[in-house]
């Protein structure tokens, strides 16, 4: 007989599971037996819960956005400006929780099973969006007509970011991050010269 109450647990261990076997991996290339055993449970037993293993990276990918957007609401709690709006987004987007080697890694990967995957790719737009909504709200008091773009650009720049840290070796360092995408910013909002 099943314990009551094990489920939600041995969901989150798999989903835990399988953000760490993709970022040790590096790749999609995990099998079910690989996150069912990190998670310490059968396969079997995975497969009950997900059915597969396309239902755990979206699951798993569910779970690392979710994350994301508690961080930054979180942040955002008492911000009183535009430039403390915008700090507070760079640094949830490169906190300890979010910029730490295998949840990187995970993205990135997220973003590979976007191409292939509706629902994957439903999930990324969502972020996109959100991230995109969140910086034009301090942008625009800023940057006036040039906000969307600047948007896009900071976005496209957190994501790059990204990027280049899954190819560096060591520890993910977010405060580099943050100051790499600060200077971006304040490089696009200086006045034009006459």
């Amino acid at each position: 007989m099943p314990k009551l109450g094990m489920e939600p647990i041995r969901k989150a261990a798999l989903v835990k599971a399988t953000i760490a076997e993709i970022g040790r991996a590096g790749s999609l290339d995990v099998t079910v037996s690989q996150i069912a055993r990190q998670a310490g449970m059968s396969s079997a037993l995975a497969h009950h819960y997900f059915g597969g293993k396309e239902a755990l990276f979206l699951a798993a990918m569910s779970h690392v956005l979710s994350l994301y957007g508690a961080e930054v609401r979180g942040a955002l709690k008492g911000v009183r400006t535009p430039e403390a709006r915008i700090t507070a987004i760079l640094q949830a987007s490169f906190s300890p929780t979010n910029f730490r080697r295998e949840v990187v890694g995970a993205w990135l990967n997220f973003y590979v099973l976007a191409q292939t995957v509706p629902e994957a790719r439903r999930l990324l737009g969502i972020y996109q969006r959100r991230l995109r909504s969140n910086l034009l709200v301090g942008l625009r008091p800023l940057a006036g007509a040039q906000a969307g773009e600047l948007a896009d650009g900071l976005g496209a720049l957190i994501d790059g970011l990204y990027l280049r840290e899954v190819l560096k070796d060591g520890p993910p360092d977010g405060a580099a991050a943050v100051a790499c995408a600060r200077a971006y910013l304040k490089s696009h909002l200086k006045e034009p010269t006459p």
